[in-house]
């Protein structure tokens, strides 16, 4: 490989995310996707999944002297009033009730965490294009639900020692690479190894940065849902805001499965070396640009015609039309 090749594929790597045309093919795969329906049932999933379990970890936790989920919740938003209140009531077992689980219950719970694991394992294979594995991979959604207990609990952790002040970017940068590492560990097993390591890598970097900006954002808004969510509409508005957080996380990691897949298929048609014409960003710039204005004038001449059938007096032309 020639110095000149070298640094073709350097300036390649990193430049390609400026072509509209890369930017309309995450777009267009996260609409193959269908993105927002894809998140809105993975976050549903979520929340089935993460009640019952996280009643039943509070139960146990409590039990030990530690803070149930609920406290650990109020204390990572930092929620007061009707917003704590209606994460207690949702969230927290009664001094008096029993921490016991029935056998219905344990079924209940299994589905729902199965049920979960799932939507995720299908969001990998539609993202990869993969050939649906369904109940045939069981035993991995399995080990996946065991390696999210562990996530939850290493974030967890993480928040409890770093997360100070109102945005806690500290704990945030510390969570991003725990991310990273679970998504692209995630990949591989939901898939049942059929995509590579390097494949889910930019997927879990992206991912793990976006959940990162999420989480901080989360830690300014969350706040203020949870209270006016409780507001209008008692302890039933904590699982509101509960689903509205799940839905934009799960957006986050839909759109990052989207980006990841076309930044690593850019990145391997880098290494082979295929090479666009050397003013192809330049074409694809003045395209688009092109095309926005030939809106805009349309768009103006429609505006412009209106307020004219709406002051048939008026005999001025607008500037689209002259």
């Amino acid at each position: 490989m020639t110095a000149q090749t070298s640094r073709e594929r350097v300036i390649r790597t990193l430049t390609f995310w400026l072509r509209p045309a890369f930017a309309l093919r995450c777009v267009s795969r996260f609409q193959k996707l269908v993105g927002f329906d894809r998140s809105m049932a993975l976050a549903a999933g979520a929340l089935a999944a993460t009640v019952p379990l996280s009643i039943l970890a509070g139960s146990i936790l409590r039990h030990t002297g530690h803070q149930d989920t609920a406290d650990r919740i109020i204390s990572r938003y930092q929620l007061t009033g009707e917003g704590a209140y209606a994460v207690r009531q949702v969230l927290s077992l009664g001094s008096d009730t029993s921490a016991t689980v029935g056998v219905f219950g344990v079924v209940f719970l299994v589905i729902s965490v199965l049920s979960f694991a799932r939507a995720v394992q299908r969001l990998f294979e539609q993202t990869w294009e993969l050939r649906p594995l369904s109940v045939r991979n069981t035993l991995n959604d399995l080990w996946w639900v065991a390696g999210l207990a562990g996530y939850v609990t290493v974030t967890g952790l993480v928040y409890g020692f770093l997360g100070h002040g109102r945005l806690q970017v500290a704990a945030a940068v510390a969570e991003a690479p725990v991310t990273a590492a679970f998504l692209v560990w995630s990949g591989r097993i939901l898939t049942a190894r059929r995509v590579a390591w390097r494949a889910l890598v930019p997927f879990g970097v992206v991912a793990g940065v976006l959940v990162a900006v999420y989480s901080v954002g989360a830690a300014v808004y969350l706040p203020h849902l949870f209270s006016s969510s409780a507001a209008r509409y008692g302890a039933v508005g904590a699982v509101f805001a509960t689903l509205s957080a799940l839905f934009g996380a799960m957006v986050v990691i839909v759109g990052a499965a989207a980006l990841g897949r076309e930044v690593r298929d850019e990145l391997v048609g880098i290494a082979r070396g295929e090479r666009p014409p050397d003013d192809e960003i330049r074409r694809e710039w003045h395209t688009v640009i092109e095309q926005a204005r030939s809106r805009w004038h349309t768009t103006r001449q429609l505006i412009t015609r209106y307020r004219r059938s709406k002051d048939p007096d008026s005999d001025s032309d607008g500037p689209g039309e002259r």
